[in-house]
């Protein structure tokens, strides 16, 4: 079940995972010229528009990433989640990835590259299977599209 948050607007976490920080300098062939900053303020747009108070938050630490899943699941919280590179192979993340969709609360999966079209190893999400949904490929518009899931999946339970 969820629980409507008791600020204005249902509060929604977007997670980023190793070397987003870096957007904006990092690949920007593969993830676009715009910098982590951009990506905040658009979800913050985003969310917004569609009536979801959003925090974006960034690490490179996997335990921090495990410890926002486990805060997520105590406040009834949904999540936005782009792993990065924990996306193939922490099962740690996934773990508690897993305990957001048992809470009863929609878990975005989302990339910006499309992993399917890149290196071999980025292939296979341990994630994926236990999300929501999984959108790729699709630069930053993926997370307004995953803000979209989120406010129709919290308005149709």
């Amino acid at each position: 079940m969820i629980r409507m948050s008791t600020q204005k607007h249902p509060r929604v976490v977007v997670v980023n995972g190793p070397n987003l920080g870096r957007l904006g300098v990092r690949q920007p062939d593969v993830y676009g010229h715009q910098d982590l900053a951009e990506l905040t303020r658009l979800c913050g747009v985003w969310g917004d528009e569609l009536g979801l108070d959003v925090e974006v938050r960034q690490t490179d630490d996997e335990a921090e990433m495990i410890s926002w899943m486990h805060h997520a699941v105590d406040e009834l919280t949904p999540v936005v989640m782009n792993p990065a590179a924990f996306t193939h192979y922490s099962y740690a993340l996934a773990d508690a990835a897993h305990m957001v969709g048992d809470a009863g609360l929609p878990l975005m999966e989302v990339h910006i590259s499309n992993p399917a079209s890149r290196d071999e190893f980025r292939k296979r999400s341990v994630i994926s299977p236990v999300a929501t949904g999984t959108i790729t490929g699709l630069g930053f518009f993926g997370y307004r599209l995953a803000l979209e899931a989120v406010a129709h999946l919290m308005e149709t339970v």
